[in-house]
């Protein structure tokens, strides 16, 4: 499973005029803890995770184990729970986008190393997880679950983002010495389908309009450069980075790159990826639609050829009052290990459109602004 809890931190009634009593932690709490559970899932991905006091222990009364990794002075974070029957954590890491380098030219400076455009705080928590059964079929699994950056116009530096954590996902399997166990990396990547990063996280080629969003997004916020003039007040936190919304998708206190910031080209940012990842929903929503099934896609909601990788992903996976044209921000990613390949044999069905218009959270509906995913993912030899 992977769920963006929404922090109660984040909540407020400017954000979610519609959802009433919905907003109250006393009426949030109860809904969040029942649908976690009630999933029954082996491993859990949490994201915006607070008010820990309260979840912990009922993660404890239902047999999880977890670990819990925030951003400098974030008051959420990103917590991977599993069942402690059937796995044990053997390896853990965090990741802070803000401080990985993205370049390994002993050349260039740090920040040029880095490559980033906004300091965000965002952060990615890793696991190893070795099954308790001596007899199972699939040593463990590594797990990893983010957060990504929020803001909907700096689409480079969530592909950044995006590239390092399956780079560092990579790199965990080879330090670890864990070549031989999937990888499942989830989480709220905040960019649907159609996006630069998740074309690239898929194998996909960009497309013209993708590489033209990259470009016009590669700027070196006030955060980076403090030279940077303020042009207006500094935008923050809308569910994920740090404050108040900013819904006009506008770059704002930013300057346009130079060379010497170290700002990724497309193609080094396809080369950070390295590995073509597989969605879990994607792949269970296409089958299921080649089955004759009625399946609500974000295909048929922006008119996208079902054979084009990311149609098949959910028509929505967050819905608020605010935020309703482009919200698929969640995803179960797989990276298959030498040798085996995972099926995608179940989902859970996300919500309809008819359920959540009024915008979320509600109660007797959903506890948070996403939806829970979850897939029942099976380990097989490659060849089957």
């Amino acid at each position: 499973m992977t769920w963006n809890l929404l922090a109660q931190a984040l909540v407020r009634s400017e954000l979610f005029p519609t959802s009433g009593k919905a907003r109250k932690a006393s009426e949030r709490t109860p809904m969040l803890h029942a649908e976690i559970l009630s999933h029954q899932a082996d491993i859990l991905c949490m994201q915006e995770v607070d008010r820990l006091d309260k979840l912990l222990p009922a993660l404890d009364l239902a047999g999880y184990a977890y670990s819990y990794a925030s951003g400098p002075d974030k008051p959420h974070g990103c917590l991977i729970a599993y069942k402690n029957t059937i796995f044990r954590s053997i390896h853990e890491a965090t990741i802070e986008y803000d401080k990985l380098e993205a370049k390994r030219n002993p050349e260039l400076s740090t920040q040029a190393r880095i490559g980033s455009s906004h300091r965000t705080r965002n952060i990615a928590n890793i696991l190893a997880l070795q099954s308790i059964d001596p007899e199972s079929q699939v040593q463990g699994y590594i797990i990893a679950t983010t957060h990504l950056f929020w803001h909907p116009a700096y689409t480079y530096e969530r592909a950044r983002q995006a590239g390092l954590l399956v780079r560092e996902v990579i790199a965990c399997q080879e330090l670890w010495q864990l070549r031989d166990w999937p990888c499942i990396i989830a989480g709220d990547f905040n960019f649907p389908p159609d996006d630069p990063a998740y074309s690239l996280l898929v194998g996909e080629p960009l497309s013209l309009e993708q590489q033209e969003r990259l470009q016009v997004s590669r700027v070196v916020h006030v955060s980076i450069d403090p030279t940077v003039p303020a042009s207006i007040t500094k935008e923050t936190d809308g569910g994920g980075g740090e404050g108040e919304a900013d819904p006009d998708k506008v770059i704002r206190n930013s300057r346009n790159f130079k060379d010497a910031d170290g700002l990724l080209s497309d193609t080094e940012l396809s080369t950070l990826v390295g590995h073509r990842l597989r969605s879990a929903y994607d792949e269970g929503q296409r089958s299921s639609l080649l089955e004759g099934n009625d399946v609500a896609t974000y295909g048929a909601r922006k008119l996208l050829p079902t054979e084009k990788a990311g149609a098949c992903e959910p028509m929505w996976t967050s819905f608020t009052y605010h935020w309703k044209t482009t919200l698929v921000p969640d995803y179960i990613f797989i990276l298959d290990a030498p040798g085996s390949r995972m099926r995608v044999t179940g989902y859970l069905q996300p919500h309809r459109t008819e359920d959540v218009e009024r915008g979320l959270p509600q109660i007797g509906i959903c506890g948070s602004d996403h939806f829970s995913l979850c897939a029942q993912l099976v380990t097989l030899p490659a060849a089957s």
